[in-house]
């Protein structure tokens, strides 16, 4: 007998086939009749460095499913900081906590579609993309361009960089206020509720180092004694 999570994903996959050219996703059973194990595509969106690329997803159905997730992974490998460069493994709330039964595989396969046009470096799944799209974002743009062509099957084309500019640089009028620290280094203990000057302060109390201007993760010990001296206890 034909179980109701087999008879719901036939029905997303009607859907799907019959919505392809709106939505530009697409399913069907990887080996075109085990329900349970899908292979997805997903197009890369225009002004992406991904931009003419097809990328495979993994879908695995639970046998819980609608109620739990499907698992959903690259089989193309891709350059992105929600995705891990290794496994193709995704960091989305979709696939995870933020998953809901009235969601469907087309919705989640979008919703990884819309994580390549608007990825977010600070949930990253591969610190190191998140890191070059943070410190240079136009080189990110680059490499995840080649990555596409390279994988992807993306026809190689002039990239649009103007929208990778860094804009989250300290601007020139309160860049000397970070006396050369990473403003994102520096905003971790200002979304605290402390003064900038008064972190930069801490910072040069403690003798932490400015690492270039480049942002870093500091030891345990370090963040202790910059809150304890930002407390008065130094």
């Amino acid at each position: 007998m034909t179980s109701s999570r087999d008879r719901r994903v036939a029905k997303e996959l009607q859907d799907i086939q019959a919505d392809r050219d709106n939505s530009g996703v697409y399913a069907a059973p990887i080996d075109d009749v085990n329900l349970k194990h899908l292979k997805g595509t997903i197009p890369g969106p225009p002004d992406t460095p991904y931009y003419g690329g097809t990328f495979i997803i993994d879908i695995r159905i639970p046998d819980n499913y609608p109620f739990k997730s499907p698992s959903m992974s690259f089989s193309t490998k891709i350059w992105h900081p929600n995705v891990s460069s290794q496994t193709g493994a995704i960091c989305l709330d979709t696939l995870g906590s933020g998953w809901s039964p009235v969601q469907t595989i087309k919705t989640a396969l979008l919703s990884i579609r819309m994580l390549l046009e608007v990825p977010n470096p600070k949930d990253p799944q591969d610190a190191e993309v998140a890191c070059m799209l943070m410190q240079q974002p136009e080189q990110f743009a680059r490499v995840a361009q080649e990555w596409a062509i390279k994988h992807a099957g993306a026809p190689r084309q002039e990239l649009n960089l103007s929208q990778y500019k860094n804009n989250d640089a300290p601007k020139s009028d309160d860049a000397s206020r970070y006396k050369g620290y990473s403003k994102d280094l520096v905003d971790r203990f200002v979304n605290m509720g402390f003064d900038v000057d008064a972190v930069v302060d801490a910072f040069l109390f403690v003798g932490i180092d400015r690492n270039n201007g480049q942002d870093y993760e500091l030891e345990e010990a370090y963040m202790g004694d910059i809150t304890a001296r930002l407390l008065g206890e130094q």
